[in-house]
């Protein structure tokens, strides 16, 4: 097998994206780590966060090197204009975008194995995309996938969504047999072959309060839901659901369960989030290309003050290259 490649998006330069990856610069590797951005940009970030760290042109072209510690290997393309840590310039928004751009291409063109993306200012990019909703939405369409699934994980719990960036009113109409079917097939499949669980105990929770209490408190949970459980039941699927989210995040449950199907955003994530923030880990599903990212966003305060935590970018980089090596 040859060494895996890794390309990282730093994500929004004037937040902590790219202290995080210095900071894990500092570490070796058993593979090609390579950060896509500006290299005087990550150079002047080194020096003001006191990190001796030798930053290192290159190529998609150049022959895999482990990344060594105290070593950042850059594949370079340029800032729009200076950034300042903790100020937001939407002058450099299409930057952002070139730079995951050039890491969805490469991955697309096999030049590299996964993406690990850094955090965005997702404010900054709807100054150049018409309703910019996420990572997860702009990957889809750059790689022509049909329907992502947006998972995060830390130890102990997965929890996939089905659906992500939207208004809490739009949820119920995008809550469709079809849906869920769809997203339960993608999260079955990756969990067994991208994370080697042969079969994956999923619980599935319902929208409604209690789960909508046999039709009372909505009729999506048993006109919606369930049919779609039982049907994938009879096919195989080791499912349970659907659960009321209140008591569905509790031991009893969860022992035995390998990943948690929640219908909306915040059903599911501030669960996990109020488990594992800081050492979770995000997992698009669904894609043609293996991409995982942190599990917190810019944080503009801290950038460049020293104060930022590498550990969920660290556990992206190894989750992406455990996921390289399960499908080689």
């Amino acid at each position: 097998m040859k060494l895996p490649r890794i390309v990282v998006s730093a994500g929004e330069p004037a937040g902590i994206g790219p202290d995080i990856v210095l900071l894990c610069a500092q570490k070796e590797f058993d593979a090609d780590i390579i950060t896509i951005g500006d290299i005087e940009f990550f150079a002047d970030r080194a020096k003001q966060l006191k990190l001796d760290i030798k930053i290192q042109k290159c190529s998609l072209e150049d022959d895999r090197t482990c990344s060594p510690a105290g070593t950042l290997k850059v594949l370079p393309t340029s800032l729009a204009k200076p950034s300042i840590a903790g100020q937001l310039d939407e002058e450099n928004a299409q930057y952002v975008l070139n730079v995951l751009d050039l890491g969805i291409e490469a991955c697309m063109n096999k030049q590299a194995d996964a993406l690990v993306t850094g955090p965005i200012q997702k404010s900054v990019l709807n100054s150049v995309v018409n309703n910019f909703s996420g990572h997860t939405e702009y990957l889809a369409e750059k790689t022509n996938a049909p329907l992502p699934v947006m998972m995060l994980a830390t130890e102990g719990l997965r929890v996939a969504l089905v659906t992500t960036h939207m208004p809490l009113f739009k949820v119920p109409e995008n809550i469709t047999q079809k849906s869920v079917k769809q997203t339960l097939k993608i999260l079955h499949h990756d969990l067994q072959h991208s994370f080697g669980i042969i079969n994956p105990k999923i619980l599935v929770a319902g929208l409604n309060p209690h789960a909508g209490e046999d039709g009372h408190l909505g009729t999506e949970d048993k006109d919606i839901i369930s049919p779609v459980i039982d049907q994938l039941k009879a096919q195989g699927m080791n499912l349970s659901g659907p659960l009321p989210a209140d008591t569905l995040f509790t031991p009893k449950y969860l022992a035995e369960a390998d990943a948690v199907l929640t219908m909306y955003h915040d059903q599911g994530l501030p669960v996990l989030k109020y488990i594992g923030f800081g050492n979770a880990i995000n997992v698009t599903l669904g894609l043609p290309i293996i991409r995982t990212s942190v599990d917190h966003g810019t944080a503009l305060d801290l950038a460049a003050t020293g104060k930022a935590s590498e550990q969920s970018l660290l556990l992206a980089i190894q989750t992406a290259l455990d996921i390289t090596k399960s499908k080689n």
